[in-house]
């Protein structure tokens, strides 16, 4: 298993990962299987997304529309810690993805990258793992 650092500025922040995922490929030698992608944060996620300004802002947009920052969250008033939002978006994107392997590398669509996505509050250090699976594993 491979693992990383990603420094976020939290608030939606999205984090282009691609390359931190191909070199865990890359190390690993697999020419066909998956990789599974992990965040072990309850207030991040990971998925996939052109990683473009305009979508990027549109996703930003569209998971503060979906769980507004300023709504009263029941977690905020048992924590206190003011990111009952963050824990929300984070469980509808989820903390893992998986991508096919294919010839040693990512089987994606032209734009598609994978993505970090911090939703706390305040800038955070987050840890990613990736575990790279062959067909004989």
């Amino acid at each position: 298993m491979t693992k990383f650092q990603v420094s976020t500025e939290g608030f939606n922040d999205i984090v282009n990962i691609s390359s931190q995922v191909k070199e865990a490929i890359n190390s690993s030698d697999v020419q066909e299987g998956i990789a599974l992608v992990f965040v072990a944060h309850s207030t991040a996620a990971v998925t996939t997304i052109e990683h473009e300004e305009g979508v990027i802002q549109d996703l930003k947009e569209a998971a503060e529309s979906l769980a507004p920052r300023d709504d009263n969250y029941h977690h905020n008033e048992t924590a206190g810690d003011g990111n009952g939002d963050a824990h929300v978006k984070a469980a509808l994107i989820g903390p893992n993805l998986m991508i096919p392997i294919e010839g040693g590398k990512l089987h994606l669509g032209t734009w598609q990258q994978p993505v970090l996505i911090d939703f706390d509050n305040r800038p955070r250090q987050r840890e990613v793992m990736v575990k790279v699976m062959g067909q004989d594993d």
